[in-house]
C-alpha cells in the first residue's frame, strides 16, 4: 500500500557541524555514524556523547535520528554491535540502519528504534520488502538501481515504508554486492572500507586508462513528483563525507522541489538563484524510467574478449584503516 505522509527529506550527518546544516535547511530526519561499525567508516561519525546530543538537537527541531549499524559483522564486533544498539535505545534514536541478520537476535533488548533495512540488504522487489516486513522492518532502504515501475511495487506492502536515494554519489555494481574494493584493496565496501577503485582508470589490453566504471552522479529532483506518486515515503540525500555547506544546499535543494518549486528554477536553471554547488557536473536520475544508457562518466566500447587490467592507480592506501580481509581469503568481502 502506498504511504500518504509527506514525504521525508533525509540528510547525511558525517558530523555534528553537518547535523546543524542539514536541521537548519529544513531536514525531516538525519541519519548518522556512532563509531566504526557503519558503511562510512572514513566519516568523523560521533562518540557516544555527540550522538546523544545530536539526537536531543534533532528532536527539539522535531526532526527524527537514524543510526547507521549497516554493514557485515564479523563475530569479535558482536559484542560492541550490541553495545551500539543499547546507545541508541538510551539516547532515543528513531530508528537504527541495519545489514546483518544477526542484529535481528538482538532486537528484543533494545525494542524502541525501528528497525530499517538498509540498501546494503539489496531490496529489490516487493517479495524482499514483503520479507523484511515479516522480520520486524519499518522501513526498506530499496536498492538503487531500480525503475520507478519497480519502486512502486515495492512500495506498495503494507506496512513496510520505502526509502530511496535521491542526490549523491552512485555506485556501478548492484546494492549491497560489491566486492570490487576487496578483491583489489583488501578493504570491502560492506564493511565500510570501500576505497572506490571504480573511480579510477581502468585499461582494457594496454589502451590508455579510462574512467569505465565511474557513474555520474544520481540527481533526482526533478522526479521528486513521480517518486511521491509511486509511494515512497523518504527521499535519501547520499553524503556523510560532505562539508556542511554542501548538506545544506542539498537539503534546500528537495525543500523547494517538495514545496513545489519547478525543478529547473531550484537548480538555477532559468534566471533563478546560484546553482547549488552539488557534485558531478551531469546527473542523472534516467534509470528511474529504464533508460539507463550514458550513466557512466566515459562510455566505454564493448568490453567482451577483453581482460581488466589493475587499475591505474594504487587503491590500497587508506589513511587511519586497517585491512578488513584477513590472509587466505582472496576475492571474499570482509
Amino acid at each position: 500500500m502506498a504511504e500518504t505522509r509527506p514525504l521525508e527529506v533525509l540528510a547525511p550527518a558525517g558530523d555534528l557541524s553537518c547535523l546543524e546544516a542539514a536541521l537548519e535547511a529544513g531536514a525531516d530526519a538525519v541519519y548518522l555514524g556512532l563509531g566504526e561499525l557503519n558503511a562510512r567508516r572514513r566519516a568523523r561519525n560521533f562518540t557516544p556523547e555527540e550522538f546523544a546530543r545530536a539526537v536531543a538537537l534533532a528532536h527539539a527541531k522535531g526532526a527524527r535520528v537514524y543510526l547507521t549499524l549497516n554493514i557485515d559483522l564479523a563475530e569479535r564486533e558482536l559484542g560492541e554491535a550490541a553495545r551500539v544498539l543499547a546507545l541508541a535505545q538510551a539516547a532515543g534514536a528513531d530508528a537504527v540502519l541495519v545489514k546483518d541478520p544477526a542484529l535481528l537476535l538482538l532486537r528484543p533488548a533494545t525494542p524502541k528504534p525501528q528497525f530499517h533495512f538498509s540498501t546494503q540488504t539489496g531490496m529489490t522487489n516487493r517479495a524482499d520488502v514483503t520479507a523484511v516486513g515479516g522480520l520486524g522492518a519499518a522501513r526498506a532502504v530499496l536498492a538503487r538501481e531500480l525503475s520507478l515501475r519497480e519502486i512502486a511495487a515495492a512500495s506498495r506492502i503494507f506496512g513496510v515504508a520505502t526509502e530511496v536515494f535521491a542526490q549523491g554519489a552512485l555506485c556501478f555494481s548492484m546494492s549491497g554486492r560489491c566486492l570490487m574494493s576487496s578483491w583489489v584493496g583488501g578493504r570491502s565496501g560492506n564493511r565500510g572500507a570501500c576505497t572506490s577503485p571504480c573511480r579510477v582508470p581502468w585499461s582494457v589490453e594496454g589502451e590508455p586508462g579510462r574512467t569505465l566504471f565511474s557513474m555520474r552522479d544520481l540527481g533526482c529532483v526533478h522526479r521528486v513528483a513521480e517518486l511521491r506518486a509511486a509511494g515512497v515515503r523518504a527521499l535519501k540525500i547520499e553524503g556523510r563525507l560532505k562539508t556542511p555547506v554542501w548538506v545544506g544546499k542539498a537539503v534546500g535543494l528537495y525543500r523547494r522541489a517538495l514545496a513545489g518549486e519547478d525543478p529547473g528554477q531550484a537548480l538555477g536553471g532559468d534566471g533563478g538563484e546560484e546553482r547549488p554547488a552539488l557534485p558531478g557536473d551531469r546527473r542523472h536520475g534516467e534509470h528511474l524510467v529504464a533508460r539507463p544508457e550514458d550513466l557512466s562518466q566515459q562510455i566505454a566500447a564493448p568490453l567482451e574478449g577483453h581482460r581488466q587490467q589493475r587499475p591505474a592507480v594504487d587503491v590500497q592506501q587508506v589513511e587511519g584503516e586497517e585491512r578488513d580481509r584477513p590472509a587466505g581469503f582472496a576475492g571474499q568481502a570482509a
